[in-house]
């Protein structure tokens, strides 16, 4: 492809037909980007396998271990405590060390952290193993939006960011599935064994094969081009209390913790929801079904969320515009979740609460990418981190009052489905105004 050419498809995204013949272009310029994508793809759904894995579990748990609910929101509070610190330390390591480095290291500390909840005997010991298992998967996500970040253009973003979000829906519909077998067979103990294995494998895997753009060995010159040809200011070293002082850190940050921890909600309270709820006819088995459902449904609203404002942005839409139109259609759709609390059909639930985690990952896949639109990439995971931690004390927070409000209520989960709308439209309310509209000349 001609260099003019490949210039104008990924400095000038907005000059582009169509979201499809885009990408058809896209592909032939090369393909190693997605070969990198499909890393960060597997190891967030090894992430999410080993963050189900307690819910779908805690029916059993909390019977061999005598749980009360506030146990169990306690067990999670403290995953949150580590991964609010994990989040600030390792986005900014990211950025020093880089994203192989750092991502290798911490995929191998929390397969064995893992494993250790085998181990566990009473619920102190499970808030040991996901305090550690918090501080190191909070690397995660800014090693996927880094990766992200360097390796694709504005136009691509958002579907690449709604592709690799997607493996948090597979790890939980692949959790219901895998998990009834090992249990009925092993036991709970080895469960844990196995998701640590799976970890350990990948990040061999990510050792020998993951690469920035300017050192992988295959890359074609084309496709560096490519995703290289957005200008950015030069790198340089910014104190973190200059990246605080940014107004596009603080309109990342505080949108995120708004709406981040509705995701927790549902993948901590959604097993025990629906067993409370519909306790005649669903057990931890037969859970699988519908958690499949739910988590399909968001796996679909992830990549089509990408697909929204890259279509828009192919028409001739400035980025940042087109994420925060989209992110204002999917926080409609997410109101239709008030109707799960009362409905009086297991299945009517799942159709509610399906329509509002897809949302809900199309609203994701979109503030990941409008973060991307005006951040410089050498800052990336900093701001990211910072954000993510902000939303993990969020979340911190999230799990002690939904414990609370669920004691003094006797489970009732009604207070809980209408509070979630509103968090979006407030998140969005605060991105409008405050989020920059480019990447800045300087820092």
């Amino acid at each position: 492809m001609p260099h003019s050419q490949t210039s104008r498809l990924a400095a000038a995204p907005g000059s582009r037909p169509g979201i499809g013949n885009a990408m058809r272009t896209a592909m032939a310029v090369g393909k190693t980007r997605w070969a990198m994508l499909a890393l960060v793809f597997f190891a967030t759904t090894l992430n999410y396998i080993d963050r189900a894995a307690l819910g779908v579990m805690q029916p059993i748990l909390a019977k061999e271990m005598s749980w009360t609910a506030m146990d169990y929101a306690n067990i999670n509070f403290w995953f949150q405590v580590g991964y609010a610190v994990g989040f600030l330390l390792q986005g900014q390591l990211i950025d020093k060390l880089g994203v192989k480095r750092v991502f290798f290291c911490a995929v191998l500390c929390w397969s064995l952290a893992t494993g250790a909840h085998g181990l566990a005997t009473s619920a102190a010991g499970f808030m040991v193993c996901r305090f550690i298992l918090g501080l190191t998967e909070a690397a995660n996500y800014p090693a996927c939006v880094k990766t992200t970040r360097l390796w694709f253009p504005a136009g691509e973003r958002a579907v690449a960011t709604g592709i690799f979000n997607a493996g948090t829906n597979v790890g939980a519909m692949i959790t219901p599935v895998m998990l009834p077998i090992i249990l009925t067979v092993w036991g709970w103990q080895a469960a844990f064994i196995a998701m640590s294995c799976l970890g350990l494998s990948w990040a061999v895997m990510w050792a020998l094969t993951y690469y920035n753009p300017e050192n992988h060995p295959r890359v074609k010159a084309s496709e560096l081009e490519y995703v290289q040809a957005e200008r950015e200011p030069e790198p340089q070293k910014v104190p973190f209390h200059r990246i605080l002082r940014m107004r596009g850190t603080w309109a990342f940050a505080v949108a995120f913790t708004l709406t981040a921890p509705v995701f927790w909600f549902y993948l901590y309270w959604l097993p025990p929801f629906l067993n409370q709820q519909y306790s005649l006819g669903i057990s931890v088995t037969q859970m699988g079904i519908p958690l499949m459902v739910i988590y399909l449904c968001a796996d679909l609203g992830s990549i089509g969320g990408g697909l929204v404002s890259s279509w828009l942005i192919g028409r001739g839409m400035a980025p940042v515009k087109a994420r925060l139109l989209s992110m204002a259609l999917f926080a409609v759709a997410i109101v239709g979740v008030v109707a799960a609390a009362g409905a009086s059909h297991l299945w009517l639930a799942v159709a509610a609460i399906s329509l509002a985690i897809a949302a809900h990952q199309a609203w994701t896949a979109n503030i990941w990418s409008v973060v991307m639109d005006y951040t410089p990439k050498h800052m990336m995971s900093t701001v990211f981190g910072f954000g993510g931690m902000c939303a993990a004390v969020g979340g911190m927070f999230m799990t002690q009052i939904v414990g609370y409000i669920l004691t003094v209520t006797h489970n009732n989960y009604h207070l809980l489905f209408m509070i979630i709308p509103v968090m979006y439209f407030l998140a969005l309310g605060w991105l409008y105004l405050m989020a920059p509209r480019k990447v800045p000349e300087q820092v």
